[in-house]
């Protein structure tokens, strides 16, 4: 049994995209150093790179098959069969494993392993990372003992099982990483050849792993426009845009650094005084988490557009300003950023508003409302 909690074994769905899987993670790791036993139930096309990632924490994972919903019924062959073949799989790690409750991350990645816990007895738990409740969240709080939102949800009269504002899980080590501007700006500038001032505004700019179009023509567009000598600049153009994005840049009068991607984002974070970044549901709880005031361009094509409600909730508590990717051109660029380099205060005022919105002990929380739900007798 977990020193901490009333119960040894959790099974955690967490398959599908990032946004699923690293909360998940989170989640498990933190059971998992509790004293308790986590296993990983993974599904989608990077379940594998996704299962070596949870092994190098200690974490054991079972693939299982899925796949998403289609919208035409004539083509729901696949879907069915992956379905039925998935809860075949999931019933059989259950039975090995024998979890004492599962924890579903959303995404219809999770519903043959929340179908087999259902067949088994076995109570499951939903986590939804958006402000907007997903169709297989919807779908499954109907069977679900309780829900966890990472955002205080839009569509909450959709959920149909008791639900709590737990706010979103984050990797552990984010809240160990956070360091004062100062020591942040002389790591970086140890480590990546370019000397960051403590004095000067940084700008952080990223739109995902695999970038963002939007982010990495008009973003450098517009800071040359704007000419600053004072501004710093770090971009994360995703995989396979650094050459072309550090072209952009070049003879810009300003200290900048492009790169595909950097696993330390608590170096980034402590470092950066505005941050230029999509809105999905991890990113704004580590925005928060570190305090950061951001502009916010919501994913368009994210599922049931899902990323401006997400916006729209640190916009409406003055954390951040929303930008609509349509409008994401080099002269608005240039007019918001501008405005943060005439007026730092009242962006610092939008880092402590942004603070206010952390919950960094979402996953205890998430991990203690299990629990209150699988004592014995219950």
């Amino acid at each position: 049994m977990s020193a901490k909690f009333g119960f040894s074994r959790l099974a955690v769905v967490c398959g599908g995209t990032g946004g699923h899987f690293f909360p998940g993670l989170s989640v498990a790791r933190t059971f998992k150093e509790s004293g308790g036993e986590a296993k990983l139930f993974l599904s989608g096309r990077h379940a594998e790179a996704q299962a070596a990632i949870a092994k190098k924490h200690g974490l054991d994972a079972v693939l299982i098959p899925s796949s998403q919903k289609p919208r035409n019924p004539l083509k729901a062959w696949p879907f069915l069969r992956d379905l039925a073949l998935g809860t075949w799989r999931a019933r059989k790690a259950i039975r090995d494993f024998r979890p004492e409750a599962m924890l579903a991350m959303g995404s219809f990645a999770s519903v043959p392993s929340a179908f087999a816990a259902l067949s088994m007895k076995v109570p499951i738990f939903l986590h939804e990372g958006n402000a907007r409740l997903g169709k297989a969240n919807i779908f499954l709080s109907r069977f679900a003992r309780h829900l966890g939102m990472a955002f205080p949800p839009v569509n909450s009269k959709s959920c149909r099982c008791p639900w709590s504002y737990t706010g979103m899980p984050v990797r552990p080590e984010l809240m160990e990483k956070e360091l004062g501007k100062a020591d942040a700006c002389v790591v970086l500038s140890q480590t990546q050849g370019i000397s960051f001032s403590p004095q000067k505004p940084l700008l952080l700019i990223f739109g995902g792993s695999q970038g963002a179009e939007t982010f990495n023509k008009n973003i450098p567009a517009g800071l040359k426009m704007l000419a600053s000598p004072e501004l710093q600049v770090i971009h994360l153009s995703g995989a396979g845009h650094a050459s072309a994005v550090r072209e952009l840049y070049k003879e810009a009068p300003f200290n900048v650094l492009v790169l595909e991607k950097f696993d330390e984002m608590g170096l980034l974070y402590s470092a950066a005084d505005l941050v230029f970044c999509r809105a999905g549901g991890s990113t704004l709880a580590e925005l928060a988490l570190f305090g950061r005031p951001a502009i916010l361009v919501p994913y368009p094509y994210a599922a049931d557009g899902h990323q401006d409600d997400n916006a729209a909730f640190h916009a409406s508590s003055e954390s951040a300003e929303l930008l609509a990717n349509r409008e994401c051109s080099a002269e608005q660029v240039s007019s918001l950023i501008g405005s943060w380099l005439a007026e730092p205060e009242i962006w610092r005022e939008k880092g402590a508003k942004a603070r206010r919105l952390a919950k960094p002990h979402a996953a205890l929380e998430m991990l203690s409302i299990i629990e209150c739900h699988t004592r014995p007798g219950l």
